[in-house]
């Protein structure tokens, strides 16, 4: 039975996951308005990840006997200046969510709900990777300023990231 403490900070960062994928779907519509198909496809898997990531909480709440609360979703940005105020802003909401996994475990720990804890574990090395994929596509950006090769190059490479179901939505399937 999960602690109604742990019960409401899952359900608040299932609807945070919730808004970082209409947040990248936002994104990936603005990216594809500026002609970054590739930029676009990238965000669109985040779209998707993130969906992932609201699905294991989802998971967790039922399976331990709670209640998901669903809350109506908040409005996000449209518009940037540029394709690099995208990941700019991008880096800067992996950092907040970092944040709110590290919270989320910490009231884990203060309600001593092992099984939380070792799900948010997934979370925790998810969010380092996330942080360092975007600061990897901000570096390039950066090096490469407004170079239409440099930039053609980048939106090239984005394009050919695939989705891949979250493994533990996919380990749960089988």
């Amino acid at each position: 039975m999960l602690h109604p403490r742990v019960e409401a900070a899952l359900n608040a960062q299932i609807n945070a996951e919730m808004w970082s994928a209409y947040l990248y779907l936002s994104m990936a519509a603005y990216c594809h308005n500026e002609g970054f198909t590739g930029m676009a496809n990238w965000f669109q898997v985040q779209f998707k990840e993130e969906q992932d990531h609201a699905q294991i909480l989802f998971n967790h709440v039922i399976s331990r006997g709670g209640r998901v609360k669903l809350e109506p979703i908040d409005a996000v940005e449209t518009e940037w200046a540029s394709v690099l105020a995208v990941f700019e802003n991008t880096l800067q909401h992996e950092k907040k969510v970092t944040m709110l996994i590290n919270d989320l475990y910490t009231v884990a720990l203060e309600e001593k709900d092992y099984a939380a804890q070792s799900m948010l574990k997934w979370f925790i090395d998810e969010q380092v990777e996330e942080e360092e994929g975007v600061q990897d596509i901000l570096n390039h950006l950066r090096m490469i300023k407004d170079n239409g090769y440099g930039l053609y190059m980048i939106d090239k490479e984005l394009g050919a990231r695939t989705y891949t179901q979250a493994s533990p939505l996919a380990t749960s399937a089988e």
